[in-house]
Order: structure tokens, then sequence, then C-alpha cells
């Protein structure tokens, strides 16, 4: 039952000079009091804000403002004009989720101000102070003398007080996908740092970082920086002024106009948000991100089912099979021969092959790439405009025959969209496209745009792009087809409003393990990406791989963790879709292990998250929404480590059978990566367990109601 308190508590109206408002003081704090922020204006008339956490300042004076390049900057001369507080409380219900249900209570300011100058401009500033952070963001209202803002830079600033161990990616305009760096916030150099080896494409102009960015600091103090709610403006990184510890938002441009953002008055900016907390484990239970959102748009999306699946994509990977139907590798070069050429994954006959199996073992839907014509030119030709087709197949892939044995079998078939970062292509073909998705009864599609972009000049994080993916998102409800975005914009909890986004990727993926050529992903990536990218949303980062090694297909790359962490992060790293990312063969070689994969759920009533450390290690426990069964998922970094589990969280008077996927003995990353062992014990709410993770490893409980 959704329950509502808003209660408007006071407002003050102010026509005094800007200098007497510095003896003023205008604040809010978090419900628990542990948060507050103050705002107020400078002798200048300057608007800045501070943050206060447990009695100590962790955001000193912070100014804000624009700078346009149709208008004068609006970042001084202001008065006070109006003030607001009030509070709201409210607990709502995800349709999917990592919880149920969410509590929603903040206390608000709001300030509006308006210049001393002639023109009288007014822009407003909104904060929500939460338990677990704050929410900012400006407000242009409907005036007079302001009708269009062509934004040049957003001057948000965040002054920090210590020089915070920061774990962070570069600010890079066109890509997440790079490796996290751990290093002081004294000591960032975005430049230095990236690494383009492995990417197709990459875009860093300044000492920046991309959100969520993570810190520690020295007492414990836990912050992350991030947006929420990106909507019509460019997405938003953080320059890094190492010798002053200042943030300053850095907006994602274009190589086409002189400004980042385009809005007409009246127009709100996304939030600017801080989730702080003094301990690792309340990063990734904080709800603020989708809190900042507004409630769900679609209404009922019963349509769409979070779901286990398998498919045609790790093949392509290891180059066991291809995307493209009629090339073949001749005297060195790619040639296309026109006709099939034995490498071509997505058959009727593959694809079947795949649906079998999930069927088999409780499993939902399959996913299927190269299955569409276009994939001979997707990429690094100049013009891609036009070069894939999204609803014709190629000869060996009878896409009617194939959903009507899926349906058969009780398995969904997942659509792809590669679009080559050919926007303006995939734009005119959407409607087409998902009509045929809707026909056919496919409701999810994992969407790409790999490239630069087209039209040329725009980047990936930028409003251009900002509006073309939420576009797509809004157009695919329309026809009840889910996306899961790849080369995506990043997540800002725009789920929420939108729940048919489920998934994205927006970070380095599975992929890099079986291609990269510094090594993959390290073992302490994903200890990283748990209190980094994961706080954004879900991360669609395809996990389950059992041949770790892959030798009879790329004796120079490996995964590099154990089996067993591979199993936990289907706990650990949160998305209401998960794929079991291995060939059908390497599955039905590992029995024992297959079997975690048979029995975890996707979708959950509660989550717990048991411990943490930022980069080292993490356990969460989570608890499936239909059967109200419980599992667990611990990993650690390179560090070989103990995790002591207390099943307190568990149900009062209920008994579980508890099977537990662990490193064995001689289990390490590298030298022996598949050593698991398989444990069947009783539990209880009173239970305790001592868990022995393997250098890179991990591990994995079902707990079933007996």
């Amino acid at each position: 039952m959704k329950k509502i308190i808003a209660i408007l508590v006071v407002a003050l109206l102010f026509s005094s000079c800007s200098s007497n408002n510095e003896s003023k003081k205008y604040q809010a704090t978090s419900p628990n009091g542990t948060i507050v922020v103050d705002f107020n204006l400078n002798a200048k008339g300057k608007p800045f804000y501070s943050v206060v956490f447990n009695n100590k300042k962790v955001v000193d004076s912070s100014y804000l403002g624009f700078e346009f390049t149709n208008a004068k900057a609006l970042k001084d001369n202001f008065n006070i004009v109006n003030t607001t507080t009030s509070t709201f409380n409210e607990t709502w219900q995800m349709p999917w989720g990592e919880q149920v249900n969410v509590v929603n209570h903040y206390n608000e300011l709001r300030v509006e101000l308006q210049e001393t100058s002639e023109l009288k401009r007014k822009l407003n500033l909104v904060f929500k102070v939460y338990d677990d952070g704050i929410g900012f963001r400006y407000e242009f209202p409907e005036q007079a003398n302001f009708k269009e803002a062509l934004i040049k830079d957003e001057h948000t600033e965040f002054n920090l007080t210590e020089d915070y161990k920061t774990f962070w990616i570069p600010g890079d305009w066109d890509i997440y996908e790079h490796l996290y760096n751990t290093t002081k916030l004294s000591e960032v150099d975005a430049l230095q740092f990236a690494n383009h080896k492995n990417l197709a494409q990459t875009y860093i102009p300044e000492n920046a970082v991309n959100t969520p960015v993570t810190m520690v600091g020295a007492d414990g103090t836990h912050l992350s920086f991030h947006e929420a709610a990106l909507i019509d403006y460019s997405g938003m990184t953080l320059k890094v002024d190492t010798e002053n510890l200042d943030l300053k938002s850095n907006l994602v441009g274009s190589e086409n106009t002189d400004y980042k953002v385009k809005r007409m008055l009246p127009f709100e900016t996304p939030w600017r948000t801080i989730q702080i907390s003094d301990n690792a484990p309340e990063l990734i239970e904080s709800k603020l991100i989708v809190n900042l959102n507004e409630p769900n748009k679609l209404g009922d999306i019963s349509w769409f089912t979070p779901m286990k699946y398998t498919g045609v994509w790790w093949e392509m990977h290891l180059d066991k099979s291809t995307w493209h139907y009629g090339m073949e590798h001749i005297n060195g070069e790619w040639k296309d021969t026109g006709k099939a050429h034995g490498k071509h994954g997505a058959t009727t006959e593959n694809v079947k092959n795949f649906i079998d199996f999930s069927a088999k073992n409780n499993i939902g839907g399959v996913l299927v790439e190269g299955w569409n014509t276009g994939w001979e030119n997707w990429i690094g030709f100049e013009d891609r405009e036009g070069v894939f087709d999204f609803v014709t197949p190629y000869p060996d892939y009878d896409i009617n025959e194939v959903v009507r044995y899926a349906k058969e079998k009780g398995v969904e078939i997942i659509m792809h969209h590669e679009t080559s970062a050919a926007t303006e292509t995939y734009t005119k073909q959407q409607d087409t496209a998902f009509a045929l998705m809707q026909s056919l009864g496919m409701h999810s599609v994992k969407t790409g745009y790999v490239g630069k972009i087209l039209p040329k000049g725009e980047y990936h994080h930028g409003q251009y792009m900002v509006n073309h993916y939420n576009n797509t998102v809004e157009k695919a409800a329309r026809y009840q087809v889910a996306i899961n975005a790849h080369e995506p914009i990043k997540a800002t909890g725009l789920r929420r409003t939108y729940p048919n986004t489920i998934s994205r990727e927006g970070l380095r993926g599975q992929e890099f393990n079986a291609w990269a050529s510094d090594g993959g992903n390290p073992p302490e990536h994903l200890p990283i990406v748990a209190f980094t990218r994961m706080l954004s949303g879900p991360i669609d980062y395809t996990p389950g791989i059992f041949n770790i090694k892959f030798d009879e297909y790329k004796p120079d790359n490996q995964v590099n963790t154990t089996i067993a962490q591979q199993l936990a992060l289907y706990v650990v790293i949160y998305s209401p879709i998960q794929m079991a990312a291995d060939l059908v063969e390497h599955y039905e070689a590992n029995p024992k292990a297959l079997q975690f994969i048979k029995d975890v759920g996707v979708d959950w009533k509660q989550t717990k998250v048991l411990n943490g450390e930022v980069g080292d290690f993490v356990t969460i426990a989570r608890k499936e929404r239909l059967t109200e069964n419980w599992f667990v998922g611990g990993i650690t970094d390179e560090n070989a480590r103990t995790i002591d589990v207390d099943f307190s969280f568990l149900d009062a008077d209920v008994t579980y059978q508890a099977t537990i996927y662990k490193d064995g003995k001689t289990a390490h990353w590298d030298n022996n990566p598949t050593d698991l062992e398989v444990e069947t014990l009783t539990i209880t709410k009173a239970s305790k367990l001592s868990c022995n993770l393997a250098a890179g490893g991990g591990f994995a409980i079902s707990l079933i109601k007996k």
C-alpha cells in the first residue's frame, strides 16, 4: 500500500540584498539527522552549498552556475527571493528489481533565486536530503527575459575536504569500457591512464572521471558521485582539480556545436547526486538514484519477465563462429563469398541447440546475435548508414521456425539490434523492427552502438545520444519491448520511470577476457565494479564462464576468476536478465556447477549486503520473489581470504537446505580456476559459516526451503 506524506513546513520571502543573506541559514537535514546541507550566497551573490556528514564537513563551500553561448553567464549577482522546506515520505514498489518495497523519504530545501542585474533572470535550486545521500538540481522557470538556454558549461562544484582514496575510470565521452584505477584523488590522471589498445573508440579531453566515482576516507566515510534522471541533457563527467581536491561538472559536448546542451525554458537539469555512508555495503543498498526519478509512466509491464538466458554470443568472441554469414578469411583478408561458410553462428540448427539446453535447465531465453543482414560491413567503414537491416535474416536463419520452436519449448527468443552507431538508420527502422518483434512475441532486445557515432561529430554520452537512447526506450515500450543497451549512456535510475529499461553494459565486460591484449579484466575488477558502476543500475555482465582457460580457442586469453566466482556473480552483479554465457558443451560437461545456474533466481524480494570493502571483496544475499528462497554470493580480488557468513537475515522458524559452491583447496584464478567443491548443509537463521575464498575466487550458496 503506497503511503505518501507531503508536509509543507515553511515558506519565507526575502527581498533583502545578497550581502544580508550571508547572516541567514538555509538548510535541509536528512530524516535521521546525519546529513546536513547548507545553502547560501556570498557577498557577490554567488550561490554555494556545503555538506556535513556525522558532524564532519565532507563537501566544503562549492559554487554553482552556468555559462551560455547565447547569454551572459548565470552564476552571481543573485538574491534569494523565496525558500521552501518540506518533508516527503512514501513507499513504492519495483515491478522487478533488487527488492519489492522502496522507501523514498527525504527533506527538501527549495531556493528561488533572481538576478539583481537588469535582466532579472530566475534560477531555482532544489536539494533533497536522504539518509543515504543528497540530490540537487537546477530549475529554469519560464521567464520573459530568457527563452532558450545554449549551455556552454555547467559549473557545479564538489569541493572535497580530504584526499580520498578514489576508484575511477577516465571521463571518456565515448565509452565506459576502461579498467578502474585506484589512487588518491590528488593522483587522478585520466589522460595518462587511458588505455586505447582494446577500444573501438575513445575520447578523453580533460583530466576528468566518469560517474559513478566512489571514494573512501581515512575515517571510513564513503562517497559516490553520480547523476539521476538524465533526460534531454548532456552526460556529466567530473573534472578533477588535483591540487585543490575539487570536482567540477564537465558536460560531454559535440563537434557540431559550440554549446553542450540546448534547451527551451522551462526545464530542469538532471539531479547531481552524492551517496554517503560510513561503510561500503550501504552504498550498494542505497536507492538514492532510483528515488530521484519520476514514478512508473508505463503502468503494467507484466509482459516483461526477468529471466536467465543463453545464446549465440560467447562463441563469436572465442572465434568458434562469426556474426557474418558470407565472409571467409582468404589469404589474410576477409572476403564476401556470398554463401554460407560453415562458421556462421546464428543458424537455425545452432539456435535450436541453445533452445533445447535452455528448456532443460530452467533458463527462459535465448539471445541470437548475427541473425540479420549487414554484418559484412558493420564496423570500420566510413559510410555505415543503411548497412543493417533489422528485419531481414540471413538465409540460414529461419526466424519464424526458431520462434515457433522456442515457444513450443517455453523459451523466449531475445532480439539483437547492432546499429554500428549509425543512429539515423536505426531510428528510421525502429517502428518496423519493433513491430516485427511484437508480431513474433519477442519482448526483449539487446541494442549495440559499437563505433564512432553517426552523424559525425556526436559522442555516445552527449545530448544527441542521450535523447536517442531515451527515445528508443519510449518507442520500444509502445511495442511491449524491453531494452538491454550496450555501448549505452550511463544508467541514472530511469528504470523507475520506464521499467522497460531492464539492463545495460556501460563497463568493461566479460568479452574483454576473450580478446583483450592486456590480459583481460583483473581479479580486482568486479570487487570495484560492485561499488562503482553497479550503484547506477543493472549490469548485463554475462557471467557463467565454466571453460575458464579456453586454450583450444585462444591460448593467450582466459577469464581471471575461479569457476566459483563465476557462479557468485549471479547474485553479486545485479540484473533482471542474467546470461549463462558459456557454450552448451561446457555446461553439459560440468553438471555439478550448472546446478546453481539452474536454481538461482533473477528477480528479488529483498537484498542484504552482508559485508564488503571497495575493491577487495563483497558478499550479497538476495531473496527470490516467487519462491522466497535465498541465494548468497561472495567474491574477492587477487587476495585469498576467509569470509564469515551470518545467516541471521534468513526467515525465522524456517529450515533451509543449503548447497554451497566454493573454491577447492588448490583453487586459484590463474593456476587452478576450475577447482570447485560442493557441500550440502542444513541452515537456519542461527547458523554461521566460514568460507575460504581463493585468489580471484568466490562462493555461491543456494538456500532452498525444506
